[in-house]
């Protein structure tokens, strides 16, 4: 990308918006990535609008970023433009049973949003490491709930910065799949719709659910959440586990002793020994039992190993 295309997003956006080279390891909950291109953090809906008319423009390839949770970026780095969603978008306001917060929210935000406001439904997000954008995109769920259980409608922008309002029953949303995604839509925002509850009930809930995280899945290290998707009929840790990978570990990245679904950075981990590592898991956990693990994490730029499963 030459310069002069880089300093139109200095011009469109400002200078204090615009980031040139910008590791993505400090941007991913893997804490992992080498450099983005051009990182942008665009601070209204008319920016990202400018934003996707130079990508479009001048035919270059950008990815939407929230907190960064469920992606793995190539030690390369990325040749285009991230588009940052979660620093300037994370608007929350609720109106009696319902919930509008923009695409950069966090959900343990919105969730603590609901607890102030005595509002049930949400419990089940609150410990989920993402912004609502990615929840919305990937149907995100845990503990019995899903985004599809909670939401009214989404606000999207087409790639050709389009705005349009796509209400709940529209959104075909399935297992970390919805129309957002098989369109690539971006979201902007969302309305989440709750019921009245009991203050102390949602709080014990709450508690409960924060517990079992906590006591299950190795928070204490940097992961990118669930490395595999639920295999139909199986649980795709236990059936790690059950190969015998537990703690298994090629560079810096291992299989969690805690809970074989999570590979984590147990130490300045490359993204191509967490290629590697998936890659070996798959084949022990197909070999032994015929079960084909497919990745939940994305991936992003180019990777030395193919990591197309």
């Amino acid at each position: 990308m030459n310069e002069q295309i880089k300093q139109k997003f200095c011009q469109e956006l400002g200078e204090e918006q615009v980031l040139f080279e910008e590791p993505m390891k400090r941007h991913t909950t893997f804490r992992i990535g080498g450099p983005a291109e051009v990182f942008v953090m665009p601070r209204t809906i008319e920016e990202i609008q400018k934003t996707l008319e130079i990508c479009r423009r001048e035919k270059l390839s950008y990815f939407i970023l929230g907190n960064g949770s469920n992606l793995l970026v190539s030690d390369q780095g990325y040749k285009g433009v991230i588009i940052q969603m979660d620093r300037n978008m994370e608007q929350i306001t609720v109106e009696g049973t319902e919930i509008r917060a923009a695409a950069g929210a966090l959900l343990s935000s919105i969730a603590v949003a609901a607890r102030r406001a005595s509002l049930t439904g949400f419990e089940f997000a609150g410990g989920i490491p993402g912004t609502l954008g990615g929840a919305v995109v990937m149907n995100a769920g845990a503990y019995g709930g899903e985004m599809k259980d909670v939401l009214k409608d989404v606000t999207v922008m087409t790639g050709e910065g389009e705005v349009r309002v796509i209400p709940a029953a529209k959104l075909e949303m399935g297992y970390r799949t919805s129309i957002i995604k098989k369109a690539g839509y971006l979201v902007l925002g969302a309305t989440i719709s709750l019921k009245e509850g009991n203050l102390e009930e949602i709080k014990t809930l709450t508690r409960e659910l924060r517990e079992k995280r906590t006591s299950k899945q190795p928070l204490e290290f940097p992961s990118a959440g669930s490395t595999f998707k639920r295999p139909e009929g199986y649980f795709a840790g236990k059936l790690i586990m059950d190969s015998g990978l537990r703690g298994c570990q090629i560079g810096g990245a291992r299989v969690s002793d805690k809970h074989c679904g999570f590979v984590i950075n147990a130490g300045d981990a490359t993204a191509e020994d967490v290629v590697s590592l998936m890659k070996h898991v798959t084949e022990v956990v197909r070999e032994k039992y015929g079960v084909t693990l497919e990745p939940e994490v994305k991936f992003l730029g180019e990777f030395d190993k193919k990591c197309d499963w």
